[in-house]
């Protein structure tokens, strides 16, 4: 399939796991991807696996929870594009911790990360997507939906972005960008790695989180961007897919 074809893609958090899948599976389908991460080595290996692979690719880093980065990185990407049509807010961070833990600092980092620098990506990218009638694919999570263990600062900022799509979605709606979001649940990646796990957890309770099935690699959340990203998506909009084994089933 060419769902892509003369359409440009800006994709964040593209170093590595759920970024870079989707990347490669945009690329694939003959979008035109403009990747970038904090993460420079990673970033670098991803652009030139998906040069490699004959698509079309430039790459910044970029700090999402700096606003004038976010600013000069969009206009970098339709300065050189020409255009912006999907927009694919996936960098993010995961902090596991006892609540009581949680610095103020470490809470905050979090929410820029995730919230802040989803918002400021959207705010961003939205005059050039009117433009195209294009549209943004955010990552939220399961623990938007349930109580994740430890996760007190990650399932309130992914709880937020699932209220920004929400909002953006009726508020664009009319205008013709559409706004979705994805709750991964148990997927293969560095972020979800069980060396994440605070101090003396409650494997009890850690378990609840366990896809029915087994955490799948990052390309089937890949797979349901492509989807939402492209005109087989039309008409889904403000809708959160939960693609996570059954677990919250």
């Amino acid at each position: 399939m060419k769902r892509f074809e003369n359409k440009v893609a800006l994709i964040s958090g593209a170093a590595a796991g759920i970024g870079r899948a989707t990347a490669e599976r945009l690329a694939s389908e003959g979008a035109s991807v403009f990747i970038v991460d904090i993460e420079l080595a990673g970033l670098e290996e991803s652009a030139q696996r998906i040069a490699h692979a004959g698509g079309a690719v430039q790459h910044a880093r970029c700090d999402v929870s700096d606003e004038q980065q976010i600013r000069d990185t969009v206009q970098r990407c339709v300065a050189h594009f020409g255009r912006l049509d999907a927009l694919c807010n996936i960098a993010g961070v995961l902090l596991l911790e006892h609540f009581e833990k949680i610095t103020a600092k470490e809470f905050r980092r979090v929410l820029d990360i995730n919230l802040t620098g989803t918002f400021l990506m959207c705010q961003a990218a939205m005059p050039h997507l009117l433009a195209s009638g294009g549209n943004i694919v955010n990552m939220s999570s399961t623990s938007a939906l349930a109580g994740m263990p430890y996760g007190a600062a990650y399932g309130t900022s992914k709880g937020g972005v699932s209220a920004l799509t929400r909002t953006l979605a009726v508020e664009y709606a009319k205008q013709g960008v559409r706004v979705n979001a994805i709750n991964p649940g148990s997927i293969k990646t560095a972020m979800g790695s069980g060396d994440n796990l605070p101090e003396n957890p409650d494997m009890k309770l850690v378990m609840r989180a366990m896809p029915l099935d087994r955490a799948r690699d990052p390309e089937v959340i890949a797979a349901v961007v492509a989807l939402l990203a492209s005109d087989d998506g039309a008409h889904i909009n403000g809708t959160e897919i939960r693609v996570d084994g059954g677990t919250l089933s």
